[in-house]
């Protein structure tokens, strides 16, 4: 039989079977539903707790582990700059002058009502409006002469909205700043080269503080923000601005890292000291500013425990090394 025979000869083969002595053919299976992983959603208000959610991707460097990274030739250099003998020193907490301290923060929803923003460094600044509500906290008080940083979170499109030397004017209708920046905390892209932020180093304030939601819960998967007397004319990533004009290559740049040695025994500290010690290990800390030395950044909250704080004032630069360095920029 020829193909186109054969062909034919197998369709009248199939015609002639009944429908009885056919094997029905499975209905496809439907998923009833389908399992996702459910995204944290933030509280709102001020220092409200994110409730697990991490700001920025898992590989960006402020979430990036460094606990096994090469240490920097320079290390001991540039830890004795900042002072080997001189002592961590939390610039948060509970109580001081009868209120927190520390660098406070708010999370918003994506309605809430954006307001102008005015700028003394408007060329590297990204520009309003801003979601900051009337009553946003200022990082000192609303009588501060400080930095006065205001930090906003917009829970609803993951953005985060920073501001240095913020003064509400018009009750809150508008705000004059020093300089402000805008974050996508989901893609976490970096500042133009060179621009600065609302710190000095042209990084986000927000995501290297020492929050108490995460404390409380027992870790910290993230980098923590500190900063140091002098620094030098350059940074490194991921910095992306200087604000020295000291060039000794004995002080560190911004955007340095240090992270506290292996070696380092933590287990005798409260647990609010213990769980800031280990992040310092596993993540380290980041140049951020220009400031006291060894001061590390945190939110305000009522329930940190002062006592259990200051234990980390025990803690020598001697005990911090540097995570080796790439290169350090001078524009």
């Amino acid at each position: 039989m020829g193909r186109v025979g054969a062909i034919l000869g197998c369709a009248l083969v199939l015609t002639c079977v009944t429908p009885s002595s056919a094997t029905p053919t499975p209905p496809p299976v439907v998923p009833t539903s389908i399992q996702v992983a459910a995204v944290p959603v933030p509280a709102l208000g001020k220092n409200a707790s994110l409730n697990g959610r991490r700001p920025f991707p898992a590989g960006n460097a402020w979430n990036t582990r460094i606990d096994t990274a090469a240490v920097d030739p320079h290390s001991r250099t540039l830890i004795a700059s900042i002072g080997a003998s001189d002592r961590l020193h939390p610039d948060f907490g509970a109580d001081w002058d009868g209120g927190p301290f520390g660098i406070p923060y708010v999370v918003v929803t994506g309605t809430q009502k954006r307001v102008p923003v005015s700028f003394e460094y408007a060329d590297e600044s990204d520009r309003g409006p801003y979601p900051v509500p009337t009553t946003a906290p200022i990082e000192g008080g609303a009588a501060s002469d400080g930095d006065r940083h205001v930090l906003v979170v917009d829970r609803d499109n993951w953005t985060l909205y920073e501001l240095y030397a913020a003064y509400p004017k018009s009750g809150g209708k508008r705000w004059t700043a020093g300089s402000g920046a805008v974050f996508n905390l989901t893609t976490g892209k970096s500042r133009p080269a060179g621009w600065t932020s609302a710190d000095a180093a042209g990084l986000p304030i927000f995501p290297g503080l020492v929050r108490y939601d995460e404390v409380s819960a027992g870790v910290i998967k993230h980098a923590l923000r500190f900063t140091v007397g002098q620094t030098r004319r350059g940074y490194v990533a991921p910095a992306r601005h200087f604000a020295s004009t000291k060039t000794s290559t004995a002080l560190p740049p911004l955007g340095m890292r240090v992270r506290l040695k292996a070696s380092f025994p933590i287990s005798g500290y409260p647990k609010q000291a213990r769980v800031v010690l280990q992040a310092m290990k596993t993540y380290g800390m980041i140049v951020a500013d220009n400031g006291s030395d060894w001061y590390i950044s945190g939110a305000p909250d009522k329930r940190w425990d002062d006592d259990a704080l200051n234990t980390l004032k025990k803690v020598p630069g001697s005990a911090f090394e540097v995570v080796k360095m790439g290169k350090v920029s001078t524009r």
